[in-house]
């Protein structure tokens, strides 16, 4: 794909800010670098509170407004591609259609597993949980997967099985995004297309360098929630009794627990949340990075800012992780679930500066050979080539106008 391309990017913002918002933002920035005519169509979920309960979840299935918006925006722009980053809930699979009536194709970016699971974590009661992956999603319902709710769940679960069957997923889409082989392999596992689906990691733009890694400290950097291993974590410290000190960055849930083991644990310092500055600033003088996740992890933007300052990373052997973390190399590896490794593994780490400082420089050439802006923005143009070349092959989706697949015979 030659020349300046017209591209809208659209998103479904969270009600709290998280690693695809970050990303989406980045890529739209780095397509304006690169000469591309971009504009940007955004919603935010704290929109659903004005939303009538019943409304929202039929929106949720099929936004028909929102199709027409789509649809209305690539007409007026003149987009050749349609890149989404996270549709749900309001804008929901109807957006598809919109675009493609408007003559552009259609990119999407799995940022998380919510085409599969209702939480999009895979994750559920404290573990790993694949129960919905292929099947029909009647366990989400069962366990009030989506917001601790069975009615919440059931739309998430209706929207799911909907979609599956009128096609939307397999035809609506004509390239998706995985951030690694691990979720390309649990995205073909559920039914989606293998030869649309692309992978495509995230990177770090504006890297400050390597750090020093000199600043007698261990650092988590994250959402304080159950999947992102926080119990795990402070165990860990608590076993080591002090003898590493650990910096913790972030906010959520479980701040309380957090807070509480700031004040209990020596070493154990909270510094609650950071802007990006902060994060690398304190990443750069970190001996390590504690990512202890529990739950199948994208590609956490965590990760890339760590090696985009040459910071080796002590990670849950789980999921692509295990694939991303090369042990002895860029980081360790330990037992997801198992503080006692873990605090075995932080500390074999801390006692052994010379090999961490051979890490670093590792981390940093792997950054810079798979994980800066350019090398990015050559896979991204990639994959929207791709998506153009299947656009114009014949229509992609199962039908041209915006009208809802729900009570069509399927």
């Amino acid at each position: 794909m030659t020349g300046g391309v017209k591209v809208l990017v659209v998103h479904n913002f969270y009600q709290q800010a998280g690693g695809e918002d970050s990303v989406f933002r980045a890529e739209t920035a780095l397509l304006e670098q690169h000469g591309h005519d971009v504009r940007t169509f955004t919603v935010s979920n704290d929109l659903i509170a004005q939303t009538p309960r019943l409304q929202a979840a039929a929106q949720t299935l099929w936004n028909r407004q929102m199709a027409r918006e789509i649809e209305g925006q690539v007409r007026e722009h003149g987009s050749e591609i349609v890149h989404f980053h996270n549709t749900f809930p309001i804008l929901s699979p109807a957006v598809y259609a919109g675009a493609h009536s408007a003559g552009a194709a259609v990119v999407q970016t799995l940022h998380n597993y919510r085409l599969m699971c209702a939480n999009g974590l895979f994750f559920r009661g404290g573990h790993v949980c694949e129960d919905c992956l292929g099947k029909l999603p009647l366990p989400a319902i069962q366990h009030s997967c989506y917001r601790g709710s069975r009615s919440a769940s059931a739309v998430v679960a209706a929207m799911q099985t909907v979609h599956r069957a009128a096609g939307t997923y397999r035809n609506g889409v004509d390239a998706y995004i995985a951030l690694t082989e691990f979720a390309r392999d649990k995205f073909i596992a559920g039914g989606l297309p293998a030869e649309r689906i692309a992978v495509k990691p995230n990177f770090l733009e504006g890297s400050p360098g390597p750090g020093a890694g000199d600043g007698g400290y261990a650092l988590f950097v994250g959402r304080l929630s159950p999947e992102k291993g926080l119990d795990t974590l402070l165990r860990a410290w608590a076993e080591l009794g002090g003898t590493i000190p650990l910096k913790i960055l972030g906010d959520g849930p479980l701040a309380p627990q957090v807070a509480e083991a700031a004040e209990k644990l020596p070493g154990v310092t909270w510094l609650g949340q950071r802007d990006r500055a902060g994060v690398l600033e304190l990443m750069q003088g970190a001996a390590f990075l504690a990512l202890p996740s529990e739950w199948y992890e994208g590609f956490p933007m965590t990760l890339v800012e760590a090696w985009g300052v040459g910071l080796p990373v002590l990670g849950s052997d789980l999921g692509a992780l295990s694939a991303l973390i090369e042990p002895g190399r860029t980081g360790l590896l330990f037992r997801p679930g198992d503080a006692g490794d873990l605090a075995a593994q932080a500390r074999w780490l801390w006692d052994h500066p010379q090999e961490r400082e051979q890490m670093r420089k590792q981390v940093y050439q792997t950054f810079q050979a798979s994980y800066t802006p350019e090398r990015n923005y050559e896979q991204l143009i990639a994959i929207y080539a791709a998506a153009r070349e299947r656009f114009s092959q014949g229509p992609s989706g199962p039908r041209t106008d915006q009208s809802s697949p729900v009570g069509r015979e399927l």
